[in-house]
């Protein structure tokens, strides 16, 4: 039987086709089960694309934890990062996506079994994983619905961790970046008892701990400023990212005027009084002092993981196995962001505005016949302290169950068991609304006054208090035997059948102070300043059942057919937290629809000749919409990003509500609990595939993968920009909402999900490699990388938005190209490697100039007004290089430098999608720049 097999690491890809030998009956050759197949087989590369990383592949990469691991593959786009937690929306977590076709359709798997997500849906954290427990990582490449279910459509990733290990094995590895933030350890033992083939048994245990100190904005030249002079098409100018929220504070006047039109003005009190801006990180704009936020954040967080595996093997006999496995881990992501920025409301009898408002509004052009409507303070709390939130997410994971073999079929059962508890605690800067408005009232803190004097009076409104909890489980009954069914000329057909049973929980309980005016407790008014408010709790479950199917049948000695179906079947959401649209809890029931939905694919491997290998697939996926996608009641969804005033009709009530120029505005976000016609349906995937690998001669292999998936039905909320640069259209969804915080009407934007979208992603990945022996060693070349060919979204409004190269309307980016290429020789007791990572460069955020935070730098060195700009994020390469020394037969040294060059991240207008920091974007570059680690193991 002819086979090639691939392995795929983060540095490269070492890939071999050989010649197999005929079939053989010799019961030495061990059948496994590989991901993406339910069929047990020789291990050998199938008609399905998949990249398996090995133990050694994994150390070569240099990564620290699952998460960098995963984010070194070319084929991987569109997850969250760590810095991603530093208030922009990563929430602590860390996750994996397959060709930017997003985490929530790449399906993540430990030993081949679902894990707990961090989410209601599917997302699971990857931060709950510990690297030290990995033995390799397969993933694979194409949609795989017809054994996994739902939300597989963009591939796999199966965490293989280790089993039958004997020895001890003691792991430490220390890295440090060229400034003294962002500092990594990690410290491992693994110890394993019993040989599972000849003494029956195998115990394992693994203990680990790792941890990353926080790395500064204020550390790094292209990220210590949101202030920074650049060019573009030949032009001098500088972005001028700041925010209005301030301090000493500025305030915002909404009057109306004597013939009834609505005008609004703002100011710093501060500066018209003293003539200038007088605090750290301050910047004059007009008549306002803007607050450097930029300058104030982390570019990464802290990071602390302990983790804990055990695993037990137990032969029953010859033919059947017992197994146990169960990881619990604990892992804490501090993040620390700007001060508390705070819109406040300020009431006209207030002491306040008869000593900073009413002086100046003659002076601003505001008439003495105008009526005031309403003012609000824009506050930059500095002197409580930047605000920190540690998620602390606690993972629990237990299988066990038998495996075996009866009269030539083999057979599989489990149990799964898995849980994810994340907590949202205050660590810093967030304060209590009504003990700072006691603060104000007794005159003991003055928010028009300069920071740095009134640390002391803000600590007693400082809280420590956990905002919110989550939960999620999985309880999970799995079953499945494959066997020979019939045999064809070309070989026997192998049949596998197989089905599973899971229900699913999420609970969601956020504190009183998250709450604010929550009606299930109308006693309590406070809210958090710097913080969200209205969040009301989540108690959702729901119960699916699944069986499918997959017929192996041997066409030619040469060609394999796979087909493969499977049947899915979800029940409608329990709500047992069910509010109605203005917030009273009701009784709980079923929401949204129950759904089931049949997918098949079918396989193709074909091998010509020996040299060559043909394969392709085509199949049909979906993906369940989320609990919290239907059950979520809505909700305070935090702040826009800066846009005009989406109201221009002055008589419009709601043209009150209105900011001067590009402003923040709220946004309401919740779900979608319809039913009937209007209830959130499962989407629907496409996908195929169309491989080629050819070994010309024994030191060359190159291989070609084409893919293609399109989706219908996507749930997704329209993007703020749309809704805001579209009012006419999406006047509905532009609102009156009443901030607890501020504690006056605001105008925000209501946004749910819908099945509106259809997208569709194309791409080729490619994975070639060389090798030879030389004088000096073993010489291994290996270039891997994927082109994508097309990456596009069709929304109703938006029409066509083409993603590739470009910031799009919902803040990302899909590379055109990554590539990684790598070079390496081993002498024997060294190797060493040198690797180049590449990506391509993308067109920025387009700026108008009603939005743009970029200024003109005049000829005579001022700065001009703000102007429109579009430009080019350029190309981005770094070069890591490492050596491993093996020092004697039990202890191994490796040292390696990574970003050799120290390639700073290229500058990008704004980073919208990816937290506070300014300059750069986190979620696509590393700022930590050059860094040096060291990794030392010893077995034993």
């Amino acid at each position: 039987m002819s086979r090639s097999v691939r392995l795929i690491c983060a540095s490269g890809l070492a890939l071999g086709m050989h010649t197999a030998m005929a079939q053989s009956t010799d019961a030495s050759i061990q059948r496994v089960e590989i991901t993406g197949s339910s069929i047990k087989r020789i291990s050998a590369e199938g008609a399905l694309p998949v990249q398996t990383l090995t133990k050694a592949q994994i150390e070569q990469s240099g990564a620290s934890s699952v998460a960098d691991l995963i984010a070194t593959l070319p084929s991987m786009q569109g997850f969250t990062t760590s810095s991603m937690s530093v208030n922009g929306g990563g929430g602590g977590l860390q996750t994996a996506s397959i060709h930017a076709i997003g985490e929530g359709y790449t399906l993540v798997l430990l030993n081949g079994r679902r894990l707990a997500p961090s989410t209601s849906g599917s997302t699971v954290n990857l931060a709950s994983i510990p690297l030290a427990a990995v033995e390799r990582v397969e993933i694979l490449t194409d949609g795989a619905n017809t054994l996994y279910g739902s939300d597989a459509i963009a591939g796999v990733v199966n965490f293989i961790l280790k089993k039958n290990q004997q020895d001890a094995v003691v792991e430490a590895s220390y890295n440090q970046p060229r400034s003294s933030g962002g500092a990594t350890s990690t410290a491992s033992i693994s110890k394993g008892w019993g040989d599972l083939e000849k003494d029956g048994f195998n115990v394992l245990l693994s203990v680990a701990h790792d941890e990353s100190r926080a790395s500064w904005a204020k550390d790094s030249d292209f990220s210590q400023s949101g202030v920074i002079p650049f060019y573009a098409n030949g032009k001098a100018y500088s972005l001028y990212q700041l925010s209005s929220n301030s301090i000493p504070g500025t305030a915002t006047v909404k009057y109306t005027k004597a013939d009834g039109s609505a005008s609004s003005v703002a100011f710093s009190p501060n500066l018209l009084a003293t003539g200038s801006c007088n605090g750290a990180n301050l910047f004059k704009v007009g008549n306002r002092c803007l607050f450097d936020y930029a300058a104030t954040v982390q570019n990464t967080p802290a990071l602390k993981r302990d983790s804990g595996f055990g695993s037990f093997n137990y032969k029953i006999n010859d033919s059947t196995n017992f197994f146990a496995e169960a990881m619990i881990s604990s892992f804490s992501n501090l993040a620390q962001y700007a001060p508390p920025a705070q819109p406040l409301g300020l009431s006209k009898s207030s002491p306040l505005y008869a000593k900073y408002i009413a002086p100046y509004l003659a002076q601003l052009g505001v008439p003495s016949t105008a009526t005031v409507d309403s003012v609000t303070m824009n506050l930059r709390l500095a002197d409580a302290g930047g605000r920190a939130d540690e998620y602390k997410t606690i993972a629990k994971h237990l299988a066990f169950g038998v495996d075996g073999s009866f009269k030539n079929i083999d057979y599989r059962a489990a149990y799964t068991h898995s849980e994810n508890k994340q907590t949202d605690t205050a660590a810093g800067g967030y304060m209590s609304l009504n003990a700072f408005d006691a603060l104000v009232a007794a005159g003991k803190f003055d928010p028009f006054a300069p920071a740095g004097t009134s640390q002391a009076v803000l600590a007693s409104a400082v809280l420590h208090n956990t905002f919110s909890v989550t939960r999620s489980k999985i309880d999970m009954l799995q079953a499945s035997a494959s066997a020979e069914a019939f045999k064809l000329p070309a070989g026997p057909a192998m049949l596998a059948l197989g089905a599973d049973f899971t229900k699913q929980t999420y609970t969601e309980e956020p504190d009183a102070y998250s709450q604010g005016e929550n009606k299930q407790q109308p006693d309590f008014t406070d809210a958090i300043v710097g913080g969200g408010a209205g969040a009301l709790p989540v108690d959702a479950s729901r119960k699916n059942w699944g069986a499918y199917g997959e017929l192996l049948l041997p066409a030619l000695k040469n060609m394999d057919l796979t087909v493969s179906g499977r049947y899915d079947d979800f029940s409608a959401v329990t709500n047992n937290k069910n509010f109605d649209s203005d917030g009273y809890l009701i009784a709980p029931g079923k929401q949204g629809e129950s759904a089931s939905k049949a997918t098949y694919k079918l396989a193709l491997r074909w091998n010509p000749i020996d040299q060559v290998l043909i394969r392709g697939s085509y199949g049909t996926g979906f993906k369940a919409p989320s609990m919290t996608s239907i059950v979520k009641p809505l909700v305070n969804g935090g702040s826009s990003q800066f846009h005009a005033c989406p109201i221009t009709n002055t008589s419009d009530a709601r043209y009150k509500l209105c900011n001067p120029g590009s402003s923040e505005y709220g946004l309401l976000s919740g779900g979608n609990a319809a039913t009937g016609a209007g209830a959130l349906r499962p989407e629907q995937s496409k996908q195929a595939t169309l491989g080629l690998r050819v070994e010309p001669i024994s030191s060359v292999s190159l291989g070609f993968d084409w893919w293609d998936v399109k989706l219908r039905d996507q749930i997704q909320t329209l993007s703020e920009d749309l809704v805001f640069n579209n009012p006419a259209v999406y006047d509905s969804l532009l609102r009156v909402y009443y901030d607890p915080i501020q504690k006056q009407n605001v105008l925000v934007a209501a946004l749910t999900p819908f099945n509106l979208a259809t997208s569709h992603y194309r791409g080729i990945d490619w994975d070639h490699s060389y090798k030879t022996n030389t004088a000096l060693g073993k010489f291994n070349l290996q270039w891997t990388g994927t082109y994508m060919l097309k990456a596009e979204q069709e929304t109703p409004g938006t029409g066509l938005e083409k993603n590739i190269g470009r910031f799009n309307s919902y803040s990302e980016v899909t590379f055109r190209v990554i590539s990684k290429l790598t070079a390496s020789l081993n002498t024997g007791r060294f190797i060493n490697s040198l690797t180049a990572n590449y990506h391509s460069g993308y067109t920025d955020q387009v700026y108008n100039s009603d939005d743009s935070v970029v200024r003109e730098v005049l000829a005579d060195g001022t700065l001009g007004g703000y102007v429109p700009i579009t430009r080019q994020v350029s190309s981005y390469t770094t070069f890591d290089w490492q050596t491993k020394a093996q020092l004697s037969k039990n202890f191994t040294l490796t040292g390696g430098i990574k970003n050799l060059a120290d390639i700073a991240p290229p500058f990008t207008i704004r980073n919208a999608g990816g937290g506070n920091q300014s300059g750069y974007d986190g979620r696509y570059t590393d700022p930590l720049g050059r860094q040096f680690y060291l990794n030392a193991s010893y077995k034993f």
